[in-house]
């Protein structure tokens, strides 16, 4: 039976590969323990182009934006083999309460998954991209939020996330590393209800077949451009 999910966006397809604008709340692939009403990108867009799909990547059940899958099995191999040796530019678009520095920025914090694992180097390099405050901020203590850009290096278990932690800037809308009574807080202030506003934006590789180098980008996610309309415009 066909799916009746309401169809994905497809920002690239050819007949190796296709790309999607993931929703936030949209499962990559089915749960280890799935549960009665999980939205799965895979199995909605195996329905919508009629086709199996591969899993290449994926990105957290909150995040949005640029999501790749293979059409042919081996291209999908190809662009796996690819992301492990660091050949995928990944960029990403975070937004944080506060101001951050005008100049760019590393981040080496190694990441553990779990209490019992090792702890495995990680790398993300941060840049600011505009700021702003919005009306729901004027009379609180927080009267501005910051528009980051995060490109991560390697791909460790929520790193951007982890990394912004790091330094203080949780993402907002982040339950599990922002806390649940701010996020809560702060999507009321700004409307962005219980969203993470944390968007995948863009992917640039060699094409597995052809070889050609293409970039693969997402429309500006419609909440972080409610904060900083005058910027997204121009993105």
């Amino acid at each position: 039976m066909k799916s009746i999910n309401k169809p994905l966006t497809i920002l690239y397809q050819d007949e190796w590969l296709v790309a999607v604008d993931k929703p936030a709340g949209h499962l990559v692939h089915p749960a280890d323990h799935p549960k009665e009403g999980d939205l799965v990108t895979m199995k909605i867009l195996r329905d919508q182009i009629d086709h199996r799909v591969y899993n290449i990547h994926r990105i957290d059940r909150p995040t949005t934006g640029v999501l790749l899958f293979g059409i042919c099995r081996d291209a999908a191999k190809a662009l796996h083999r690819a992301l492990e040796c660091h050949e995928v530019a990944k960029t990403y678009w975070a937004v944080c309460q506060g101001a951050v520095s005008q100049t760019p920025w590393e981040c080496h914090q190694g990441i553990q998954k779990e209490d019992n694992q090792p702890i495995r180097d990680a790398h993300t390099s941060f840049r600011h991209l505009a700021s702003a405050s919005p009306p729901g901020l004027t009379n609180e203590s927080l009267s501005s939020v910051s528009l980051i850009e995060a490109k991560p290096h390697t791909g460790r278990y929520h790193q951007i996330r982890r990394h912004m932690l790091h330094i203080n800037k949780p993402i907002i809308g982040d339950f599990r590393y922002a806390g649940i009574d701010t996020s809560h807080h702060l999507g009321q202030l700004l409307g962005t209800g219980t969203r993470m506003l944390l968007q995948s934006k863009s992917l640039t590789f060699s094409h597995p077949v052809s070889s050609k180098q293409l970039t693969i980008s997402s429309p500006p996610d419609p909440h972080i451009a409610s904060l900083f309309p005058e910027f997204c415009v121009h993105s």
